[in-house]
């Protein structure tokens, strides 16, 4: 029997790894740039863009975590892996609340990040990202490359960071990037 080293898998701010269908916040490693990661509506109109709530509230939304390649025997989840994440929320969109990429923002040319679900068609990859670790021991980053759906597909990836717009902030690709901690709900 192989053993599978702590290191492989991603691990809360108690220590502990992260569980597939576990809910956690997630938040800024970095304290100052906002609050718990949440649903913004930006513009008044659907889609909801993930964002950062407003760093005096206490806790933000929780997610949960749905790896592409699910491992039968651990619920543990690994990072630099394909998976979704999703809100456990409910919009008045009526839509689904996984993250997914959209289009370039018109103003700042970076890539948001919004919620709902791909159409389903061929190629529709939008809704998985990847937990990144840093040299930091708890502390990771987001991005999207999806390349476990898609392999020989030609990504453009980037890394998730923030992005400041009409008062409210939201997460966005192709910028800074900012590190991130997942505590357990």
């Amino acid at each position: 029997m192989i053993s599978t080293s702590i290191a492989q898998f991603i691990i809360d701010t108690n220590g502990e790894s992260v569980e597939e269908g576990d809910e956690y916040f997630i938040r800024p490693a970095i304290t100052g740039n906002g609050g718990s990661f949440s649903l913004v509506l930006n513009n008044g109109s659907c889609p909801w863009n993930v964002g950062l709530d407003n760093p005096d509230l206490p806790h933000g939304l929780t997610v949960v975590f749905i790896p592409f390649v699910s491992h039968h025997d651990e619920d543990d989840v690994r990072h630099n892996r394909d998976l979704r994440i999703q809100f456990i929320a409910s919009t008045t969109c009526g839509q689904s609340t996984d993250w997914r990429l959209g289009e370039r923002d018109a103003t700042s040319g970076r890539r948001l990040i919004i919620t709902g679900r791909d159409d389903g068609t061929v190629r529709s990859f939008g809704n998985f990202f990847r937990i990144v670790r840093t040299e930091a021991v708890g502390i990771y980053f987001i991005e999207w490359c999806p390349r476990e759906v898609c392999p020989t597909c030609m990504l453009e990836c980037g890394a998730v960071g923030i992005i400041r717009e009409n008062g409210k902030t939201l997460l966005a690709l192709d910028g800074g990037v900012i590190p991130v901690v997942f505590q357990k709900s």
